[in-house]
């Protein structure tokens, strides 16, 4: 009998040794459930072509090549990535619907004993979830939102939270991107990639506890936010991070070291903000690159283009400023304190109420 999952939860407690995606290769790429292997019974060129045979010639002839194609590529499997396992094994397999493809390898891999089976109705179903989750339903926990200028260490401090018992959404970590003009890190997920991810990440979490999210806008990169989240982004209490410019310039030039590194990269970067900043000053940012003055750069991207964006982000609204968490440096030792400052205004909020003492008579 099929697995059904009614829930994202229910992939993580479905007592299967191993998750196996048979779509193509570009399908897989796009998304794919958490933790599956790719071993595609079509690839990218065959599913292709068996779908034109399918459209322009006949069903039947279609079905027959496609299986013939399936039986090899299953067979490549079985002698390869899948020949070092026991009788015991236990695989679910999906494709696209949760017919043909899966049915056909599942019905092989059963053949030899082994006890697999297929997801109902597939990719589709596992991707109707996911959407369930971040569209059509609320956000369970209170979002408390981590905010400050650009360079404040907010991405380093949410990733120590976790280890003061805090709620976090890694939203940059898993848009692959640090959100701002020079923020890229190579190729970002798919939007489905990126929603997988998140969509998983919202599963595990506490509704009872709060999760501090970073302040973003409502697009990473090429990646947009649920617009479910992002209005309870917009509408969350923030814990605001004030650090002065030198620091924050130190901060950054040491965190975009990666950036720094690639100066014909970073003045490519830096000719987007033409439109923004004019060419005269772009062309002295650049000028600063190739003199390596990374320090003094980071300085007057802050001053001249990121604060004042910033600045105006704000006047547009939202809730207010729960906390005001002030640093003079940014050092490690200094966010390891900056961090448990904010985790201990979240746990707080987090904490039952104190039964009152009753009133002395």
């Amino acid at each position: 009998m099929p697995f059904e999952i009614r829930a994202l939860s229910d992939l993580t407690e479905h007592g299967f040794d191993t998750i196996i995606d048979v779509r193509s290769p570009a399908e897989y790429a796009e998304d794919h459930v958490p933790g599956a292997i790719s071993l595609p019974v079509l690839s990218d060129d065959e599913r292709a072509r068996v779908g034109t045979i399918y459209v322009q010639e006949s069903a039947f002839l279609a079905r027959k090549i496609g299986a013939a194609l399936v039986a090899r590529n299953a067979a490549a499997h079985i002698e390869g990535p899948l020949s070092g396992y026991d009788g015991g094994w236990q695989p679910l397999i999906y494709c696209w619907r949760g017919g043909q493809r899966s049915g056909a390898f599942a019905s092989i891999l059963a053949q030899i004993g082994w006890r697999a089976e297929t997801l109902k109705g597939g990719y589709q179903s596992y991707r109707r979830q996911v959407v369930r989750t971040l569209y059509e339903t609320d956000m369970t926990c209170e979002v408390v939102l981590l905010d400050g200028n650009t360079g404040t260490g907010k991405t380093d401090l949410l990733k120590r939270l976790p280890d003061l018992g805090v709620q976090v959404l890694d939203l940059e970590g898993m848009a692959n991107h640090r959100g701002s003009a020079l923020g890229g890190q190579g190729g970002q997920p798919s939007q489905k990639g990126f929603e997988t991810a998140l969509a998983a990440a919202i599963a595990t979490l506490d509704p009872t506890r709060p999760v501090v999210v970073e302040a973003e806008s409502s697009m990473i990169g090429t990646i947009n936010l649920p617009p479910g989240l992002f209005a309870a982004m917009k509408a969350a209490e923030r814990v605001n991070l004030e650090v002065p410019v030198p620091a924050r310039a130190e901060y950054l030039a040491r965190a975009y070291r990666d950036v720094t590194d690639a100066p014909d990269d970073l003045c490519a970067r830096l000719d987007k903000l033409v439109r923004l900043q004019g060419k005269e000053r772009v062309a002295g940012w650049k000028a600063m690159v190739h003199a390596g003055e990374f320090h003094d750069l980071a300085a007057e991207l802050i001053v001249h283009h990121y604060d004042p964006r910033y600045t105006k982000v704000r006047e547009r609204g939202g809730a207010g400023v729960g906390a005001t968490i002030r640093a003079e440096q940014l050092n490690d030792s200094d966010l390891d304190i900056l961090a448990a400052k904010v985790a201990d205004w979240i746990n707080a909020r987090a904490a039952p109420p104190t039964m009152l003492a009753p009133a002395a008579r």
